[in-house]
């Protein structure tokens, strides 16, 4: 039986650097880096050197009532970026989709800081000081919840809880979901706010942390360079709209890219550190490339998890060459301009992959000056190159090993949302 072509039909995304694909990828090839020194009145002052913070947002301007006083910031980003995805689509449940047809996977770690908050009011108040609100302001499920109650889907609903592989593997899952009938359209992703003191304590205490950095704050993270040391936590989220290439053009929406495949595995070795000779991430892109049906040879692009760690990115070098050889794809990382999203970034990072293909242009690496030659692959540095793909892979890895890679090409239907002049070259 022939698998249905899966394409992308809206983008939604919350960073430091913008809300619309255009003002995302287009910072990523200028350098124009989101990451700042927490400001005084930031519940992280004093605790994060430097973080990657997003936009300000009124949470009632995404849920009016009492409830908006109680939600975690990680769902009023899923809410906001889930609503870019949705009108850029044009999808409507009960108008051209049938709502019963729509499949909900918006993932997050949940709302950690709405717990902690909550904690310190019963510490003061005792028990009547704790919100009724809190579970379904905090729940990891109530993003994807929250927005399906908001936009009455009535399909399948789930949120992965894969750490930082979770916005990746969403998108995954919602391929596998299309290519099985039980949906015509997804809505998938990931939020993430991390940027609260526990949880600033608990990865300095672990040194993840870049440090250092506070005088010069966008030089924290890079990706690949000798001179990394650490991560940089960010907030963001990532949602992007699924359905078949048939349903599309059923429906006249015109499309951002097609997904051809994607892999998944997990490294079983330790609960944060990665494996350091990179099998288990070798192979998770090599089931991408066998259920896209392309060989290694057409992937010309590669957007890495590249989370400017020591172990983390030699271990991710020795994967890719381990699957491509001494002529790698040209590959990159976004984390140098955004920092790192979390479970947020695969997302994300999708959505600047699907930018790269469908404009020919392929970002640098920010921050990469001196390559570490434990990271021997063709890293792009200093700015970015401009020519027509047809293949990319993207690259996310979590906290418990888990590995997930997609592939992305130029969109199989009827309409493109690239003309043809939005390609170097052409």
């Amino acid at each position: 039986m022939n698998r249905p072509d899966i394409v992308v039909t809206g983008i939604g995304l919350v960073t430091s650097v913008g809300q619309s694909p255009t003002e995302v990828f287009d910072a990523i090839c200028h350098g124009k880096s989101g990451i700042v020194v927490p400001s005084e009145d930031h519940s992280a002052y004093g605790v994060l050197e430097v973080m990657g913070q997003g936009p300000a947002i009124d949470p009632a301007s995404v849920m009016p009532g009492p409830e908006a006083r109680t939600i975690d910031r990680y769902i009023v980003m899923a809410l906001v970026a889930a609503g870019h995805a949705i009108a850029d689509s044009g999808i409507e449940a009960g108008v051209n989709v049938d709502p019963y047809r729509i499949a909900t996977i918006v993932s997050g770690t949940g709302g950690l800081a709405a717990f902690e908050n909550q904690v310190v009011l019963r510490t003061q108040k005792g028990r009547m000081g704790v919100s009724p609100y809190l579970l379904p302001g905090m729940l990891p499920n109530m993003g994807t919840a929250r927005v399906a109650i908001k936009y009455g889907f009535r399909g399948y609903s789930s949120s992965i809880g894969t750490a930082c592989a979770a916005g990746a593997q969403s998108i995954g899952e919602g391929m596998r979901i299309l290519r099985s009938g039980e949906a015509d359209v997804v809505v998938c992703g990931c939020a993430e706010a991390p940027l609260f003191p526990t949880l600033g304590d608990t990865f300095g205490n672990a040194r993840a942390l870049a440090k250092g950095w506070a005088d010069d704050p966008t030089g924290a993270s890079r990706p690949f360079d000798l001179r990394r040391n650490g991560l940089v936590l960010a907030e963001g989220a990532g949602v992007v709209v699924l359905e078949t290439a048939e349903h599309a053009d059923a429906r006249g929406a015109a499309a951002y890219a097609t997904l051809h495949g994607w892999g998944a595995t997990t490294d079983a070795h330790h609960p944060t550190t990665p494996r350091p000779d990179g099998a288990a991430a070798a192979e998770c892109m090599r089931l991408a490339l066998r259920d896209a049906g392309v060989d290694p040879g057409e992937i010309e692009y590669l957007n890495a998890h590249g989370t400017s760690t020591k172990l983390g990115d030699a271990a991710e070098s020795l994967a890719i060459r381990s699957v491509f050889g001494d002529r790698t794809p040209a590959v990159s990382s976004n984390k140098g301009i955004t920092g790192h999203m979390l479970g947020a970034s695969g997302a994300v990072e999708a959505a600047a992959t699907i930018m790269s293909v469908g404009r020919g242009i392929l970002p640098h690496t920010h921050n990469l000056v001196d390559p570490d030659p434990a990271c021997d692959v063709d890293l792009i540095q200093a700015e970015p190159r401009k020519r027509r793909i047809e293949l990319a892979l993207s690259n996310s890895f979590g906290f418990g090993g888990h590995n997930v890679s997609l592939i992305i090409g130029h969109p199989r239907s009827r309409l493109s949302r690239f003309a043809d002049g939005d390609l170097a070259g052409s």
